[in-house]
């Protein structure tokens, strides 16, 4: 008994000296190339209520709940989803457009914990028919949740790889690309994901 509790103790003190030292800022960033000019590509990716269609969070939750804000594709316009513990609760705001450029939004998580993060695509023109996506996360988590940051890291990357290798496959599929912004009304409408 002796043992096991002297193990968890140092248990303990290892993890707690881990996240004194582990970074508190973070970044990740993914990048894809499409077969598609940025013209193609960007009225597209700046419509939140497209994401639910690339992005993997969509799918591990059908019943989610969804929230929308604002006029779609333009600063301002807020989505907020309540749902399972994978996902949790949260919202995200677009914060500023730089047309055929780059899109920064606002990431505010509630729950499972209360931690604000800054998201931005920038799209970028390497010819007439192909377009470099990046998709970048960053922020600050405080100590210890910067441990849990830490270990999750893989598990984001890997979901950012898959989301713009599913936005690449639906791109190239498509035939053609609304232009205009989907109006929502300014009181949030709630919607389902469930079929």
């Amino acid at each position: 008994m002796k043992k096991v509790l002297i193990a968890i103790i140092v248990a303990i003190v290892v993890v707690i000296g881990a996240a004194a030292i582990a970074p508190k800022d973070f970044k990740i960033e993914k990048s894809i190339t499409i077969n598609l000019p940025v013209e193609q590509i960007f009225p597209y990716l700046k419509l939140i209520k497209n994401s639910d269609q690339w992005q993997p969070w969509s799918k591990m939750d059908p019943n989610m709940k969804k929230y929308f804000i604002g006029v779609d594709g333009t600063v301002g316009a807020t989505a907020s989803w309540s749902g399972n513990s994978e996902v949790g609760i949260g919202e995200q705001e677009i914060r500023a457009i730089s047309e055929n450029n780059r899109i920064d939004l606002e990431l505010r998580f509630k729950k499972p914990m209360q931690v604000t993060n800054h998201v931005y695509y920038i799209t970028e023109s390497l010819s007439e028919k192909e377009t470099k996506v990046t998709w970048t996360m960053e922020g600050r988590t405080s100590f210890p949740f910067n441990l849990m940051c830490l270990m999750m890291r893989g598990k984001v990357e890997k979901n950012f790889e898959e989301g713009l290798s599913e936005l690449k496959t639906i791109l190239e599929k498509m035939p053609a690309i609304p232009t205009n912004p989907e109006v929502v009304t300014s009181e949030a409408k709630e919607e389902s994901t469930a079929e």
